[in-house]
């Protein structure tokens, strides 16, 4: 079994929303090293839909490669509300993707800059606008990497189907 089959409807109701909108996605990922972009692999129409990702697990390739400040990083931690939502716009930035979504946390054993295990921020870049979630994991490091991608693939989903059809300006998407 693959990751994405794991994820079961959340991911074919996420597939059929990209679908309908002819929108792609793109991913930026840390704390779930690969996982999201492994579940999003298994999208039907994958190869027309996913772009790829970048998995910044390293707090200096968050700043290489996805633009994050060094200051917000000094001033928030890789484990925030501000450092998710800049990896979800470099994302769609780097890729030209109509969605990206992007997960950053602690995953466990041990707290990070502080904080505890479990943690997480997922962000969504969709229509020129960011939304983040915060969540707080209670399980163990692998339980809480596969909990980030289930969630961020929900929220996405849920992003996109209350989202107004536009036009999206790069990466796909047109009124239906």
């Amino acid at each position: 079994m693959t990751v994405g089959a794991s994820m079961g409807p959340e991911l074919g109701r996420l597939g059929d929303l990209l679908r309908r909108r002819d929108l792609t996605v793109a991913v930026a990922e840390s704390m779930t090293g690969g996982l999201l972009a492994a579940a999003l692999a298994d999208l039907p129409e994958s190869s027309q839909r996913f772009l790829g990702g970048v998995v910044s697990y390293r707090t200096d390739k968050k700043m290489d490669l996805l633009g994050v400040p060094e200051d917000v990083i000094a001033q928030d931690g890789v484990v925030s509300r501000p450092t998710a939502q800049l990896m979800a716009e470099g994302a769609r930035r780097i890729f030209h993707a109509g969605l990206a979504i992007s997960v950053t946390g602690v995953a466990g054993p041990q707290r990070q800059e502080g904080k505890p295990v479990g943690l997480t921020y997922i962000g969504v870049s969709l229509d020129g606008r960011t939304e983040v979630r915060e969540y707080r994991w209670p399980g163990g490091r692998a339980a809480n990497r596969v909990a980030s991608v289930e969630a961020a693939i929900g929220f996405a989903a849920d992003l996109l189907e209350s989202a107004p059809t536009l036009p999206s300006p790069r990466g796909g998407g047109k009124e239906t």
